[in-house]
């Protein structure tokens, strides 16, 4: 058994600890991981200025330094996620069903933690402290991975993080920070003492996390993101939508990659689209028909299952919502997609038929955010459909338990006939 096999299986003996903590005193470790992310602040910063540096001189592509970055903006965001979770309720001890089976045999079925979790996550400082303090409110420990291109910051990160919450009452080992690249395999097999594990990554990463371990896996593999342009749209109102799902933040896994446009208004709406995006240095791949409108790059069929996560966008025109709903059926990776258009009827059609996490009218898949559902934060988006779907907070980070209370109750009475169950929901 080496190092992280240990560590996992010390930790599994502790996770029930960690689940029993009081909702006070996890609040409490939160807190106190706020007042020591701004105490250690420059700290932090000038392990990020390390990080940054590095990426310069190893040529890191301008998506992933993007990420890494971890300044005054980032530390304010993470510092009012957590400010966030600390106001909301307790996603643990909740009872979810009360039965009575018969006199004096109750039933209930109770929120609980899932116990360890290991999340592996890709080049973002920010993602460590959301993961971190969304699995201290749950009640979860928690294994951390970072990406080795923040190496620096993730470390100061942890540190920083971890003291507080033991400081503040919370096991050793709620978290655990594994830093070496060999180690993923080690955690990969733990699946007696881990009980879930989260890969935030490429497609080729998840895709090899998922094929290796044999821990159940939570999470996404691409975020090939549709915009659905109707003819019933208000141009001048989604217009400034179209952009931003596209251009406000193009690394992150719920923007725009591929933009599907209504026939009819294609000759009205591509030449302004167009311009709104080379304003923004967006580079369009379009269909020929595309092209016969616009001045454009050609779109291969290739593009359509392509996350760029850059700043261009494949473009197609299509008869009706219902070839749009089947292309994104097709080539989508059931993220998220919105349609533009003024017909609620139409909007339910594609809401009812798009078979992926989310599904929005008029607003930008950007939106697709645990920060921006209210939940605190994420430890990630899920396209799976057990468990959690969609951005991953707290109410993905719990699962149940059954508790049944008797009063000398044995199933030979029920068997044999002398009791009969009274199945009443209290």
């Amino acid at each position: 058994m080496n190092k992280i096999q240990e560590i996992a299986r010390e930790m599994k003996l502790q996770s029930p600890l960690m689940a029993a903590s009081a909702e006070h005193v996890r609040n409490q470790a939160l807190s106190m991981i706020k007042d020591a992310l701004h105490a250690h602040s420059s700290e932090i910063f000038a392990a990020n200025k390390e990080d940054l540096k590095a990426a310069d001189e190893n040529g890191i592509a301008d998506s992933v330094k993007k990420r890494l970055k971890f300044d005054e903006t980032k530390m304010a965001d993470v510092i009012q996620g957590i400010t966030d979770l600390i106001g909301l309720p307790d996603p643990t001890g909740k009872e979810l069903l009360k039965r009575q089976l018969d006199e004096g045999l109750i039933l209930v079925r109770e929120s609980c933690p899932i116990g360890v979790i290991g999340v592996i996550f890709e080049a973002r400082p920010d993602a460590l402290v959301q993961i971190s303090t969304l699995c201290i409110k749950s009640g979860n420990c928690a294994l951390l991975k970072g990406g080795s291109e923040t190496f620096h910051t993730n470390r100061a990160l942890f540190s920083v993080i971890h003291d507080a919450a033991v400081a503040a009452g919370l096991p050793e080992l709620c978290l655990y920070q594994i830093e070496a690249r060999e180690d993923i395999n080690a955690l990969l097999s733990c699946e007696k003492s881990v009980d879930l594990l989260i890969p935030r990554g490429s497609n080729a990463f998840v895709q090899y996390i998922m094929n290796n371990t044999k821990i159940p896996v939570m999470g996404h593999a691409d975020g090939i993101c549709h915009t659905y342009v109707d003819v019933d749209c208000d141009i001048d109102k989604i217009l400034p939508v179209v952009v931003d799902a596209k251009i406000q933040y193009t690394a992150a896994c719920n923007a725009t990659e591929t933009l599907l446009v209504h026939r009819k208004i294609a000759a009205e709406f591509l030449p302004r689209l167009a311009k709104a995006y080379a304003q923004n240095g967006v580079t369009i791949r379009g269909t020929e028909e595309v092209q016969e409108i616009i001045s454009c790059d050609m779109a291969t069929d290739e593009d359509f299952s392509t996350e760029y996560l850059a700043l261009i966008i494949s473009v197609k025109l299509v008869d009706d919502v219902n070839e749009a709903i089947a292309h994104i059926n097709c080539y989508g990776s059931h993220h998220t997609d919105a349609i533009m258009t003024e017909n609620a009827e139409t909007a339910r059609h594609f809401q009812q038929l798009v078979d992926s996490a989310g599904v929005y009218q008029n607003c930008s898949t950007r939106f697709a955010d645990g920060f921006r559902y209210g939940f605190g934060a994420e430890v990630g988006i899920s396209t799976s459909k057990l468990h959690a779907r969609g951005p991953v907070g707290l109410e993905g980070l719990v699962t149940y338990k059954y508790k049944l209370n008797g009063d000398g109750h044995i199933v030979a009475d029920y068997a044999s006939g002398k009791k009969t169950f009274h199945f009443q929901d209290l």
